[in-house]
Order: structure tokens, then C-alpha cells, then sequence
């Protein structure tokens, strides 16, 4: 019988823990070679992840919803299954293995089955963390955030699960008494300091905040949610390691505005999708890094790493108003149709929280369209380790001057602003500039007689 540590595997750059979601497997399952076996959420994803051997899952050694670093062990898997001799030490080591996991449900049974009668806490559970799940179920049963802090939970530090909200929404038009029977968890809630809290009464008893008097005026108070808190500490970690340097140049976008304005329409019919003007940018942008390799760098230590893949990221809004910067990979050996795939298939991958975690990994540059939100420009924050990025503003007619054999003439043209942000630790201000430039030279030499 050979055992196999099983470990927490990385799922994207920078990201160096998981949270456990859910044990897709249970101890003593047969497992193939690359079926999940539990699923993992980290502040850019949720995915499951497979088994690296095929074989009997033996031991869990960590529990759902506990936090684990990229590398550690979280499984051991017996590749001999038909062993019998596998199954004695099995057998003996059940005890241990899962007497912690049959102590939980009895000390956790009271609170649970209260939880699954109750139609709402009597304090809302405000600072949750809340899997996509179940947001995406709450979206569609038209429950607000205020009203899920409400909903009980039976998983780890309260958190709300599938079986927690679909349990809610069945007992959503209860009568109130239904909801008023529980009263053992403000019971033990009083005697907190005490005694630990049981885990249903644990939302209630977690906020440790300020009155909202303290705060002065009429204020409300809002917990950032755990990816809020994870893009809070990169954004602050990359101004820390990063002297940020913006240069900005306005670019005459008119040739590409009318070209798209004659394809869009048939490129809809054609194709189902929208063809937007973010693959023209990353177009631009892939060509300009070809001209200027240095840009496509990334830092380590005393290092400098030179990427010879071009591999373009997009921020991306989700559903919470969190970004997540999923990238396109080679994208200088695409041509403008296979750029808009890419684009729409990232894009909508990215807002139903489909995106995998190869598809986080490896971005080289970055491109941001603020001008999606009707900025006119930005100064946006690098993602590390890479040293730039740009932000594309909105598109405006302005009156400019245009030059003609004939003389010069006052016309109505488009123009938008590209603000580049670089790392002037390995990027100067004149590769920095001339880099911009080169992205505006291009789009402003768009070929408007290429077809797509």
C-alpha cells in the first residue's frame, strides 16, 4: 500500500491560501485520478480541486472552512484501494480520525436544528463570509444582503450554506411564531464570557465594533467581505513595493470608433457576441510590448524577469462590486476575432464566477477600461509582481484641428486618454512614456480597411 500526501495546490499568482468550502469526498471513497475531491475558495476564486492520485481517500487532515497556505498537506490517499490490508489500518485509525467530526454534529445538533426551523436570527450576522453559491441563489430569490445577514448558519463561524439558504427560502413565508421559538442562542450568547460560543451563535457574537455613536452623525457600519479585505491588502502592498509613475497621453480614436460602428451589427448576427472596443486596446497593447519587451517584466528581488509570453490581464466587475483580473494568454498571436472571444468568454466567465484559476495565473500586463464607468482617465494601481498597467478612459467627441493639403479645418473628432502606470524601480519615465505613446500610435493607425 503506498500512501500520497495530497496538498493544497496553487490556484493563481500571489494567492498563498485557500479556504476549505466543502469535502467533495468523504473518508473511504474511492477517488479517480483528477476527480474532485473538495472545493476551495481563495479571494480571486472558487474551485474545486482534483485528486493528483487515483486511489481511497483515508484521512482528511483539515476541516471545511478551515484557512490552509498553498503547499500544506490536506489529504492523504491510499493509491492501493483494493488492498485489504489497507483496510485494517483504516479501520483502527477511524476512531481518531473521526471522532472530532462525530463530537461536532452532537454538540452542534441543538443549534443546528433550531437554526433549520428558525426563518431569521434575531440579530443580523453582519461581517459574514458568503460563497458565491450563495450569493447567486440569494440574487435570484430577490434577497437583499440586509436580509441574508439574517439567515441562520449552520457552517463554520456561521456561515451561511446551500442546504442553510435553500432551508431559509422554504420556511421564507413561515409564520412568525415559527421563527420566535429558538432562544437558546442569545441564552448562551449572555454566557459568552464564560464559555465559548456554540457555532449558530457565533454570527451574533463575532462583531466586535464600535458603537455607531462613536462615529458621530448617522452613520452606518459595513464589514468588508473577505475578498474586499484580500484586494485592500494587495492594492496597500503593491503602493508599498511599487514607486507608481503615471504618464498620460490622449489618443485620436475616430478611424477605430467608425470601424466598429460599421461591424458591430453584423458582427452581432454573425457571431452572438458584442464586439466591443477592449480587444482593439489589448491588440494595441500586445503590439507595443512586442516593440518594447522590457515593459513585459516582472521583479524579483534583485531580479529582473523578462516574459517572453505576452499574456494581457483585464479587470473584470463581479456581481459584488469586487474586480478580479482573469488575462488572455499569447495574446499577440491572436488575431482581432480571436481577441473578442477571449474578452467575451473572460468577461462572462468572470461575472457568473466561472473563471479557473489558469486563467488568473501568469498575466504579464494589465489593461483596466475605466472609461466602462465613464472616467475620462485614471492612475491605476499595478498588479504585482508585474511593473505596469494601463487604464483607457471613455471615449469623447471633442472639436480638434485637423490637418488637410487644403489647409487646416476645425472637425468633430473622438479622443481618449491612456494613463500608464509603471514601477519606476525598473521602468524610467521615458520607457514608461514612449510606451503609451507607441499603444496611442497604433490605435491611431488603426487599419480601418481589415475586416473581422
Amino acid at each position: 500500500m503506498a500512501l500520497v500526501e495530497m496538498v493544497m495546490p496553487k490556484m493563481g499568482e500571489s494567492i498563498m491560501e485557500g479556504t476549505v468550502l466543502k469535502w467533495l469526498k468523504n473518508v473511504g471513497d474511492t477517488i479517480e485520478q483528477d476527480e474532485s475531491v473538495l472545493e476551495v475558495a481563495t479571494d480571486k476564486v472558487d474551485t474545486e480541486v482534483p485528486a493528483i492520485q487515483g486511489g481511497v481517500l483515508k484521512e482528511i487532515l483539515v476541516q471545511e472552512g478551515d484557512v490552509v497556505a498553498v503547499g500544506a498537506p490536506i489529504a492523504i490517499i491510499s493509491t492501493n484501494g483494493e488492498d485489504t490490508g489497507a483496510a485494517a489500518p483504516a479501520a483502527s485509525e477511524a476512531p481518531a480520525v473521526a471522532a472530532p467530526q462525530a463530537t461536532a454534529p452532537q454538540e452542534t445538533a441543538a443549534p443546528a436544528a433550531t437554526a433549520s426551523s428558525a426563518a431569521k436570527l434575531d440579530q443580523p450576522a453582519s461581517g459574514r463570509f458568503y460563497s458565491p453559491l450563495v450569493l447567486n441563489i440569494a440574487r435570484e430569490e430577490g434577497i437583499s444582503m440586509q436580509e441574508l445577514e439574517y439567515v441562520p448558519g449552520t457552517g463554520s463561524e456561521g456561515r451561511v450554506s446551500k442546504k442553510d439558504i435553500m432551508a431559509y427560502l422554504q420556511n421564507r413565508g413561515a409564520e412568525p411564531q415559527q421563527a420566535a421559538a429558538p432562544q437558546a442562542p442569545p441564552q448562551a450568547q449572555s454566557q459568552a464570557s464564560a464559555a465559548a460560543p456554540t457555532p449558530a451563535a457565533q454570527p451574533q457574537a463575532a462583531p466586535q465594533v464600535k458603537p455607531a455613536a462613536s462615529y458621530g452623525g448617522n452613520v452606518e457600519l459595513i464589514e468588508m467581505d473577505r475578498m474586499r479585505k484580500m484586494i485592500a491588502d494587495r492594492m496597500v502592498d503593491s503602493k508599498r513595493i511599487s514607486p507608481h509613475v503615471t504618464s498620460f497621453v490622449e489618443a485620436d480614436v475616430t478611424n477605430i470608433v467608425n470601424w466598429r460602428n460599421k461591424w458591430k451589427n453584423e458582427y452581432k448576427k454573425r457571431e452572438g457576441e458584442n464586439l466591443t472596443f477592449t480587444p482593439i486596446f489589448i491588440d494595441a497593447i500586445a503590439k507595443a510590448i512586442k516593440d518594447y519587451p522590457m515593459i513585459n517584466v516582472s521583479v524579483d528581488g534583485g531580479t529582473i524577469i523578462r516574459h517572453k509570453d505576452i499574456n494581457i490581464g483585464m479587470a473584470v466587475a463581479l456581481p459584488s462590486g469586487n474586480l478580479i483580473v482573469p488575462n488572455i494568454k499569447n495574446a499577440d498571436q491572436l488575431n482581432l476575432n480571436g481577441l473578442t472571444k477571449k474578452v467575451n468568454d473572460l468577461a462572462n466567465r468572470g461575472r457568473m464566477n466561472k473563471l479557473t484559476p489558469d486563467d488568473l495565473a501568469g498575466g504579464t500586463y494589465t489593461v483596466s477600461n475605466v472609461g466602462s464607468f465613464g472616467n475620462v482617465m485614471g492612475t491605476p494601481i499595478i498588479m504585482q509582481p508585474q511593473v505596469a498597467i494601463m487604464a483607457v478612459g471613455a471615449i469623447k467627441k471633442k472639436p480638434a484641428v485637423i490637418e488637410t493639403p487644403e489647409g487646416d479645418l476645425i472637425g468633430i473628432r473622438h479622443f481618449m486618454y491612456l494613463s500608464h502606470s509603471y514601477d519606476h524601480r525598473v521602468v524610467d519615465g521615458s520607457l514608461g512614456g514612449m510606451f503609451v505613446r507607441r499603444v496611442a500610435d497604433y490605435l491611431e493607425n488603426f487599419d480601418v480597411n481589415q475586416t473581422i
